[in-house]
């Protein structure tokens, strides 16, 4: 299983009139966790793309727990459960500064051609980027 943590601070432009994060908000941070898991990883999406391989959303699910307020630190952590093979799930979990589950999510990516459009296998390159921060593999 990969891990990887990354902290956002609400603004206030992503409230709502009741002071909440406006529900559509999530799947940003999500988009943000997701970005940096992979820069962690030591690539980024457009390194991806420049190698010929997009990764598009397939499927989103969220599930909301409790809210999460203007300026509170968030935590987003993004789990991998699986090695991927033409897709990619993501897992999410969000906290706010009390440590306290506020937010799941899943993402599902799709591994697609930049050339054909069609999808593809997961890159060997970025299999074994991840395999490198996957603890059981170590050692």
């Amino acid at each position: 299983m990969y891990i990887s943590e990354t902290s956002i601070r609400v603004r206030y432009s992503e409230t709502d009139q009741m002071g909440y994060v406006y529900y559509g908000n999530y799947s940003a941070y999500y988009e943000v966790g997701r970005a940096e898991a992979m820069r962690q990883l030591g690539m980024t999406y457009r390194q991806m793309e420049e190698k010929g391989v997009m990764m598009p959303i397939a499927s989103l699910h969220v599930k909301y727990i409790r809210p999460a307020y203007y300026d509170d630190l968030l935590t987003v952590r993004t789990i991998v459960k699986e090695f991927p093979k033409s897709r990619m799930h993501f897992f999410y979990e969000v906290y706010n500064e009390k440590e306290k589950l506020i937010n799941q999510g899943e993402t599902v990516l799709a591994f697609v051609d930049m050339k054909t459009g069609r999808p593809c296998s997961a890159p060997q390159w970025f299999v074994e980027a991840l395999r490198e921060k996957w603890p059981a593999t170590k050692g």
